[in-house]
């Protein structure tokens, strides 16, 4: 008696339904013969197709790919797995419908090593309804380095994860199936790392902090002057880090440290490069890049696929738009949208939510009108002679101009948006 679910665990990348319902002939390492009962419960005949249910011929595959691995694998293929590896001549001569009664027969051919040939057959009725060579290649399961739950009081980690002698996780974190976390992190209490995330290098993280499947934290810097020395990469609380991110660790020669302040949230794909400082409260968009060395000032917004070039700065509540090229450091309170980039006035919305009032709003715009109508020493001289404009945000943005190395994105926007910041 052959019981068919243990077996299908070892077929990587199985549809997640078992399509075995029973084996009838087994003759093992020659031939095996099992059945399927199609009925119009199924879950696939709902979008294939509404009116004319048919088995899609891809699954007739899966289900002979399934009776492969039972002759193929067996009780006796231990510390392995298969694995479709491929299919060759399919044909399909009949359409599958609900009610049928699937007979699936497969007989092993050649083998050569860990690859194996085997020839299937689908009838109904006696008819052939499709037929195909089916390859699978037999691997061995790697060992996986699993850590017993007890080494961290009060932490769960998934048996699959791999987690380094050395490692710190505080109270209450959450380490899931296939993690990697490194020798030299350290992660604070009630954190979240995800499935197939990585968390590597000397990597420390705090409180509260959410790492989602596959991100990628504290790895090396992507910079070819990189040559293996101790870097550090510090994250702050209550952070999120959505599928793909990457956050890179310092280099010796930008000082040897990445950090990131408390409550950001990193969208899907986004990336920080080495030797960045992120400030507290911002939001990176879906794939947004920042490259080496890049300050981003709190409350910063930087929209889908936006790249911020390397020593840029980015001041604080500045909004950075979707596809926006920064190549000079990014105004604070500002909007920054294009490429190039150009300032398309003050980031009134975002201020409006952070509590700023409408007096300090007017402040800021009406300074960013005297910055986009003169040259900056001009604009700069009227700012400071007025008195109406003294704010500590409108000097933290006279301060900001003036020390830019980079200089900054001053660039007018268009005569019809010079208009609107006129008619403000």
């Amino acid at each position: 008696m052959i019981s068919i679910p243990p077996i299908l665990e070892r077929l990587a990348y199985r549809y997640p339904a078992v399509l075995v319902d029973a084996v009838t002939e087994y003759e093992p390492g020659h031939r095996i013969v099992a059945v399927k009962n199609v009925t119009v419960s199924e879950e696939f005949f709902q979008g294939h197709f509404p009116g004319t249910p048919l088995m899609p011929g891809v699954l007739m595959i899966e289900s002979l790919t399934q009776v492969a691995t039972l002759l193929v694998a067996g009780p006796d293929l231990d510390g392995r797995r298969a694995r479709l590896r491929g299919v060759y001549n399919a044909k399909f001569r009949r359409q599958v419908v609900p009610g049928d009664r699937l007979q699936l027969e497969v007989t092993m051919g050649r083998r050569r090593g860990a690859i194996v040939r085997t020839r299937a057959v689908a009838s109904v009725e006696g008819q052939v309804v499709a037929e195909a060579k089916i390859v699978l290649a037999l691997e061995r399961v790697p060992r996986v380095a699993s850590v017993r739950v007890n080494t961290y009081p009060g932490v769960t980690i998934h048996e699959t994860a791999i987690v380094h002698d050395g490692a710190r996780i505080g109270e209450g974190s959450v380490i899931g199936p296939y993690a990697i976390v490194g020798p030299d992190v350290t992660i604070g209490r009630n954190c979240r790392v995800g499935a197939s995330a990585i968390v590597d290098g000397c990597t420390t993280i705090g409180d509260h902090t959410e790492i989602y499947p596959f991100a990628s934290i504290g790895l090396a810097p992507q910079d070819l002057k990189f040559k293996g020395e101790r870097t550090r990469l510090v994250i702050g609380q209550h952070n999120v880090f959505r599928e793909f991110v990457t956050i890179h660790r310092g280099t010796a020669g930008g000082g040897g440290v990445t950090t990131i302040g408390d409550g950001n949230l990193f969208m899907a794909y986004a990336h920080v490069a080495h030797d960045c400082h992120v400030g507290d409260s911002t939001i990176f968009g879906n794939g947004a890049t920042i490259g080496g060395h890049v300050t981003v000032e709190d409350y910063a917004t930087i929209s889908a696929y936006s790249g911020v070039h390397q020593f840029c700065r980015v001041g604080r509540h500045a909004f950075i738009g979707g596809y926006t090229v920064v190549t000079r450091d990014a105004l604070p309170y500002a909007k920054t949208v294009g490429n190039r980039a150009r300032i398309y006035g003050v980031n009134t919305i975002g201020l409006a939510r952070r509590g700023f009032s409408p007096e300090l709003i007017d402040k800021l715009r009406r300074a960013y009108r005297h910055l986009v109508q003169h040259n900056t020493s001009r604009a700069l001289e009227l700012i400071e002679r007025d008195p109406t404009l003294a704010a500590a945000e409108v000097s933290y943005l006279v301060n900001f101009i003036t020390s830019a190395r980079r200089g900054v994105i001053l660039r007018r926007p268009s005569k019809r948006i010079d208009d609107q910041l006129e008619a403000e």
